[in-house]
């Protein structure tokens, strides 16, 4: 099994409800997929390393890798961009998103990158289970349906951002729709 985790990059700490979850993963011996990004992918790079957890592959979409702390093996994910934004590291989660059987994500409750891989990961009917890091609870979402619930959280105008950056407007008002008899 492969796992890709990943999160916020103004997430730096790992809270110790996370570190039972990577001990969970770690023990069952998965292979873990996670990016080269400062905040959460190196902090869980630093985990790993510390306790010497091999079963890890890198990912990253520039030639050289920004961090590989535990100088695991790499995967190197060619993109034509010339311009280094959103879209251009967003190729390098997509293709984690389809390499892994399962998601783990960090979230701060802002970044539109991490529910954009939880997106990518429910289109794909994979589960992904994410640690909301504001306020320090896990939310399970099995069915792209349940993004919608996660989202309630979010203040109006970010949640109108994340949904307009996103370009999941479609998508979201699908799960309105469907949800309108009952809320």
């Amino acid at each position: 099994m492969k796992v890709f985790i990943g999160g916020s990059r103004k997430i730096s700490n790992l809270d110790s409800e996370v570190i039972v979850r990577l001990q969970n993963i770690i023990n069952s011996g998965w292979t873990i997929l996670v990016g080269d990004a400062n905040g959460a992918d190196k902090s869980i790079q630093q985990f790993l390393y510390q306790i010497q957890y091999e079963n890890v592959i890198v990912y990253h979409v520039d030639d050289a890798f920004r961090n590989n702390v535990g100088h695991w093996k790499t995967q190197h994910i060619k993109c034509d961009a010339k311009k280094k934004d959103f879209h251009f590291y967003a190729f390098k989660d997509a293709a984690m998103s389809k390499e892994a059987n399962y998601g783990f994500m960090l979230w701060d409750g802002r970044s539109k990158g991490t529910i954009n891989n939880a997106v990518n990961l429910l289109r794909q009917d994979k589960k992904v289970l994410i640690f909301h890091s504001k306020n320090r609870k896990f939310v399970s979402l099995k069915v792209i349906d349940d993004l919608r619930n996660l989202l309630q959280e979010v203040a109006s105008e970010e949640k109108e951002k994340l949904i307009t950056d996103l370009k999941i407007k479609e998508f979201y008002g699908e799960l309105s729709q469907r949800y309108l008899s009952y809320t």
